[in-house]
């Protein structure tokens, strides 16, 4: 089998002690050799610096780097500066969204949705970028149905997109359904399997009442019956998400995507049971 394409995703730290901690978690991911890793932003592009001088001193340290991109609540002029910073950093990767509003702001700027977004890069930059954008196999939450949703993802890729990353899930039937569909749509890109790693119940909730990722009723329940413990928490959760992976790289996904949240060891467990 062909080796999957494997990347790691982090978040721009906030402080001088999350940005020694990034490094630190940084150089143990490096050791699995992923094909590159990716750097988010906060609502509205609102730490879009923090974003580059990351991806920068990623890219410093011998390795890809790929920055996340929004467009909403930016107009064409700042958007193209942005670029032009990409550009004359040499970097080639990015991964192009829509974004969140950040909360009390009014207006959602010139770019309405990410193949807006995608389109304008496109006729920017020509083919200097490799993009990727965001895909939903359970829908994303603001969509109309689940046919809207997947006409948009496909506009996305009509309008330059070189590949998509998906929201995380852990109901591997919704993956191959949205690919099927997507395929059936004339989408061909390779559309690149998210991989949230479980080890806090808690905080697992909290996001996928967010973005709209379903937790299984099982798993669910399995997490709320260890209470505190967390080692329990952790090693059920590895043993889930690994046969989720492997029933996806087994099914054809052309890689896998880990949300690693700035840490190294759940990644690094999971990483090391796949690739044995």
């Amino acid at each position: 089998m062909e080796t999957p394409n494997f990347s790691i995703e982090f978040f721009p730290p906030k402080t001088a002690e999350g940005a020694e901690k990034l490094r630190v978690t940084r150089q143990k991911l490096a050791e699995l050799q992923p094909k590159y890793f990716s750097v988010t932003f906060g609502a509205g592009g609102s730490t879009q610096a923090g974003t580059l001088q990351t991806v920068l001193e990623i890219r410093q340290e011998g390795h890809e780097a790929a920055p996340h991109l929004s467009c909403i609540g930016g107009d064409r002029a700042s958007i193209r500066a942005i670029l032009k910073q990409f550009q004359d950093n040499g970097i080639r990767r990015l991964v192009a969204l829509r974004g969140d509003l950040p909360s009390g702001y009014g207006g959602a700027g010139e770019f309405r949705y990410a193949n807006e977004l995608v389109e304008f890069i496109r006729q920017e930059t020509g083919d200097w970028f490799h993009i990727e954008v965001a895909a939903y196999p359970e829908m994303h939450p603001q969509a109309r149905s689940p046919q809207d949703d997947l006409q948009n993802f496909a506009r996305k890729v009509q309008a330059g997109a070189n590949a998509a990353i998906t929201q995380y899930f852990y109901n591997a039937d919704a993956y191959f359904q949205f690919v099927d569909n997507a395929r059936k749509l004339g989408v061909d890109v390779p559309i690149v399997a998210g991989i949230m790693p479980i080890t806090n119940y808690t905080q697992l909730m909290r996001f996928s009442d967010m973005c709209g990722a379903e937790i299984p009723r099982w798993v669910r329940l399995k997490l709320a019956s260890f209470g505190d413990d967390s080692a329990s928490i952790k090693a059920f959760g590895l043993d889930v998400v690994t046969a989720l992976c492997e029933r996806l790289l087994a099914g054809g996904a052309p890689g896998l995507h880990f949300y690693s949240m700035n840490q190294a060891v759940a990644t690094t467990a999971l990483w090391q049971r796949l690739v044995k």
